[in-house]
């Protein structure tokens, strides 16, 4: 498929699950729906802007939009890079654990047993891992439907204010551990910087509201966006790390991959597979994965676009497959080849014979 394709399915896929179409049903824009960004920690401090680019970096100087250093540490000699490449690695299993403490946050504040949720609400999601200039990724959007998913409302009681404090608390309290590596313990916990915002529905669009169009436009354009566009790394696996010397990789970048591969060879972190997953910085989960029950799918949205052009598509004209042309050239050799034939095959005395002929 194609970049733009994927990017064009992408915006339905998530549209579909903020305000209905795709076999989803129009009421999924009444529901509960969150626009959250959960970010990870810092490994050191990193050249950025601050309050609209107004405020100077940290290194003294009011980097431009679009400055190569943005993102990049003030010191990289101190900066964590095996930290940041194993949160990375461990993302998947922070939002899988996120995910377990949301449900009993919301059932918490609902005054329900856990076992009984399911039953009222059902937490449906758009998990989307945009990468940050840092290299480092951060999710998105949140929806609470009822017990049959989008075809049912969720309770009064399921307010999206009440999702959106859910979501600041069990972001607050999820952590993981990680490996010990040189007598020191890792654990895993989002960063500080945890932003939840209610989506709207169009009819409420003003001012800084966040609409359903822009979610799903702002997340689409990152379905095509990598880390090679974020932090200028690769879109390739390496077979070999000599290889990274070949490519074009700012020095951050690099670091992280040389990081990533040189843990990658430990035994007690095979099961991460770091050395499949250099290319992204550690990471090892999909752009984008959701719920079963959040929207339409991305096959769904294939089959029916090639349906669309067969229904569209004039059926070919009859014709004549043509595999090969001949045409008729004589039968035997000219004189003078027939001659030289001769010459080849015939030996000296044949030479001489149809020299007395001649």
């Amino acid at each position: 498929m194609c970049p733009e394709l994927y990017r064009q399915d992408t915006y339905h896929l998530i549209a579909a699950g903020l305000r209905g179409g795709k076999n989803i049903p129009d009421q999924v824009a009444t529901h509960p729906r969150v626009f959250a960004t959960l970010t990870a920690p810092s490994y050191g401090p990193v050249h950025g802007r601050r309050v609209g680019g107004s405020a100077r970096c940290r290194c003294g100087r009011t980097h431009a939009k679009g400055d190569p250093l943005l993102g990049t540490p003030l010191d990289p000699e101190r900066y964590d890079y095996t930290g940041a490449v194993l949160w990375n690695a461990h993302a998947p299993a922070l939002w899988a654990r996120f995910m377990l403490h949301l449900r009993r946050t919301i059932a918490a504040a609902a005054g329900l047993p856990q076992r009984l949720l399911h039953k009222a609400v059902r937490v449906s999601y758009a998990k989307v891992a945009e990468y940050q200039q840092r290299g480092l990724i951060h999710f998105h959007v949140i929806r609470l439907d009822g017990p049959a998913g989008p075809y049912t409302p969720p309770p009064t009681w399921a307010t999206p204010e009440l999702l959106a404090d859910a979501i600041q608390t069990a972001a607050t309290h999820t952590h993981i551990d990680g490996p010990t590596l040189k007598n020191r313990a890792h654990s895993f916990a989002f960063g500080e910087q945890i932003d939840t915002r209610i989506i709207r529905s169009t009819a409420f669009q003003g001012g800084t509201t966040i609409t359903e169009g822009k979610v799903a436009g702002y997340v689409a354009k990152y379905a095509t966006k990598g880390t090679e566009a974020a932090t200028g790394t690769l879109d390739h696996r390496l077979k070999r790390i000599t290889d990274l010397w070949c490519e074009s990789v700012p020095e951050h970048a690099a670091r992280m991959i040389r990081t990533a591969w040189t843990l990658g060879a430990r035994d007690d972190l095979k099961h991460l597979n770091l050395r499949k997953w250099v290319h992204m910085l550690g990471f090892r989960g999909h752009f984008s994965t959701k719920t079963r029950a959040y929207s339409t799918t991305l096959g769904a949205l294939r089959a029916a676009r090639a349906a669309w052009h067969r229904r569209h598509t004039a059926p070919p004209s009859p014709t004549t497959l043509v595999i090969a042309h001949g045409a008729y050239g004589g039968t035997g050799l000219t004189p003078d080849l027939e001659r030289l034939a001769t010459l080849i095959n015939g030996g000296p005395m044949r030479e001489q014979a149809v020299a007395t002929r001649a």
